[in-house]
């Protein structure tokens, strides 16, 4: 798949539908450093003010049609004050399919369990899967098929997705035809998946407006919480 990392140069005579590909905001497991022992942990006060923040970049460059979420509580906070922001009034669509990576033995561990597992091999870290958990293949097999549904039923649209780190990395993966991204996306951070029929589709990134603190280090898919 081809990539495109501008904003203003998406284009949208060759690429009428928009997938607007948004991680949650900072969780309590973020702030802490450790992956969310289970669907329920909240956003942080930084974490509400990074989706106030991002929906009104998102009011300012798209006009969305649609708002889907995940399964968990974290995205669809997310989501609920991204639409509050923005204006939306219809339903937030949930998907279970875009819930995080199971991460198994690892709930609830430090973020650097994951680097330090003696299995864990960060050239190839997206095969790796914790005892009771999923790789980042396996996230990609379930959750890729949620945008080919939501392209199909909504062209021509622009359509808000909250999902997760690990999430987005898998279906960045997806996109660009293989896991060239070395670090999974911040938090609130946008992507945005262009398309159009018979078109190759295009990612582009809102990383410099949604989250101005900067590109990030390579974190080799273990910074997902």
């Amino acid at each position: 798949m081809s990539r495109e990392v501008t904003l203003d140069g998406m284009p949208r005579g060759a690429a009428p539908g928009r997938l607007i590909l948004v991680r949650h905001g900072e969780s309590e497991g973020n702030r802490a450093q450790r992956f969310s022992p289970n669907p329920d942990i909240r956003l942080t006060e930084v974490g509400v003010e990074q989706a106030r923040d991002t929906g009104r970049v998102i009011a300012q460059h798209f006009a969305p049609a649609r708002l889907v979420a995940s399964s968990y509580h974290r995205a669809q906070h997310t989501a609920r004050i991204i639409a509050e922001t923005i204006g939306y009034g219809g339903e937030i669509l949930v998907e279970p399919d875009l819930r995080e990576r199971g991460i198994g033995e690892l709930a609830g561990q430090p973020y650097r369990s994951m680097r330090e597992h003696p299995e864990y091999e960060v050239s190839r870290f997206w095969e790796w899967r914790p005892a009771g958990g999923e790789s980042l293949l396996d996230v990609q097999e379930r959750a890729a098929p949620v945008l080919v549904r939501l392209v199909e039923a909504h062209p021509g649209e622009d359509v808000v997705v909250v999902s997760h780190g690990g999430v987005m990395l898998a279906l960045c993966a997806h996109v660009e035809g293989g896991w060239t991204r070395p670090r999974v996306a911040r938090n609130c951070e946008v992507l945005v998946v262009t398309h159009a029929p018979g078109e190759p589709w295009r990612l582009g990134e809102l990383s410099d407006l949604a989250a101005p603190e900067g590109p990030g280090a390579p974190d080799g898919g273990a910074a997902t919480g």
